[in-house]
């Protein structure tokens, strides 16, 4: 273990770490967890006991949402830190058994759900896409996600997406059931050597097909693939940013909303990526909508909790979930539609609407659904 505990020292420079505090302060679950990522890295840097840092449950309560790197004065990357002991953790066997099961599901199946990879297509059935592999030609590909074609609520925004881009006249086509987990959060769960394998997957296709532009559904995927594989000459965009400049400037609504509606940014397209104002330009040019915006917004949002492997593991913090807290937070500033753009957002605020006794007073929908009522 000293070689690993050498080795994390070097690659993410902990010796220029001045204890400031600041990533621990700006944790989203530090309040409520054992986690404490600034004690972390001054536990590797005075050499304590790696072996028993990595048996630590805290460890998979981290949401790999960035604020801790973001917030640090030095330029340091303590995420990246808490990702490699879980690697260590990995290696070392020492994972929860839903980790376990998520990794070994995206290395059988290509998603880490453990669903059957020829059903992979089957929530487009009958909307006759265009698939690169049976020969289709388009100029784009849509990226669909493991959420999105598995879960049947989160299908609803595939299928309503599907039905934006043929509204707008945007060309595409998708892999069908050669798509594969972009592994996003394979990588953030430590297994990096399964990440390695989807993304060579992956970017075999891409070359095949010889794919210039990706739009995806999940702000996950857009991340991974824009900056994880980092193609040359490869062109990848949210969804976000296709129907935002589709519609600026037009009026191509059929209907109204009559709504007030607030918008949750999605860490993995907000904080990391910086994409706040496609979302916003969606939403309120949306004839009849009253658009709010809350305290907590844009840079400061609260994380949801669903990233970095959260989905397939407990936390083992105490106190509200954090989608708990957004929803109240949306309930008391008056919101109808708490409106998001990421599956496992999407995923986690609804199931806290229910959670909370809102479901009378809050409904939690995708842009793509709000915005597939209107066009």
């Amino acid at each position: 273990m000293e070689a690993q505990k050498n080795e994390l020292l070097q690659k993410f420079e902990l010796y220029g770490c001045f204890q400031c505090g600041k990533c621990t302060g700006g944790c989203p679950v530090s309040l409520k967890s054992k986690l404490n990522i600034r004690k972390l890295m001054i536990e590797v840097l005075l050499r304590e006991n790696l072996s028993n840092m990595i048996q630590r449950d805290e460890l998979w309560d981290c949401t790999t949402c960035k604020t801790c790197t973001l917030r640090c004065p030095r330029g340091l990357e303590p995420m990246d830190l808490l990702i490699g002991m879980r690697a260590l953790s990995v290696e070392e066997g020492h994972i929860p058994k839903t980790i376990i099961e998520a990794l070994e599901g995206a290395y059988k199946y290509g998603n880490p759900w453990n669903a059957a990879k020829n059903k992979r297509s089957d929530w487009a059935n009958e909307l006759e896409l265009k698939v690169f592999p049976q020969g289709g030609k388009a100029a784009n590909l849509y990226f669909v996600c493991c959420t999105a074609a598995y879960d049947t609520r989160v299908q609803n925004v595939g299928r309503s997406l599907v039905q934006c881009f043929r509204q707008i006249g945007y060309d595409f086509a998708t892999l069908g059931n050669d798509e594969t987990c972009c592994g996003s959060e394979i990588r953030r769960m430590g297994e990096e050597g399964l990440f390695e394998m989807l993304m060579e997957g992956n970017i075999e296709s891409i070359n095949k097909y010889d794919i210039r532009s990706i739009v995806t559904t999940s702000p996950h995927c857009y991340n991974t693939i824009k900056n994880d594989y980092a193609q040359d000459g490869l062109e990848v965009r949210h969804y976000t940013q296709i129907l935002a400049e589709a519609i600026e400037g037009k009026n191509p609504f059929s209907g109204e909303m009559r709504k007030v509606i607030t918008y949750h940014d999605p860490c993995f397209l907000g904080k990391q990526n910086g994409i706040f104002d496609e979302p916003r330009q969606i939403l309120q040019s949306i004839p009849g909508v009253t658009f709010i915006d809350f305290d907590r917004s844009r840079e400061n949002s609260l994380c949801c909790e669903g990233g970095g492997g959260r989905m397939w593991v407990e936390s083992s913090d105490q106190g509200p979930r954090l989608a708990e807290i957004r929803v109240q937070d949306a309930v008391d500033m008056g919101a109808e539609i708490l409106a998001t753009a990421c599956p496992f957002c999407l995923l986690t605020l609804e199931d806290a609407v229910k959670t909370t006794g809102n479901e009378e007073k809050l409904r939690v929908m995708d842009i793509s659904e709000i915005l597939v009522e209107v066009l």
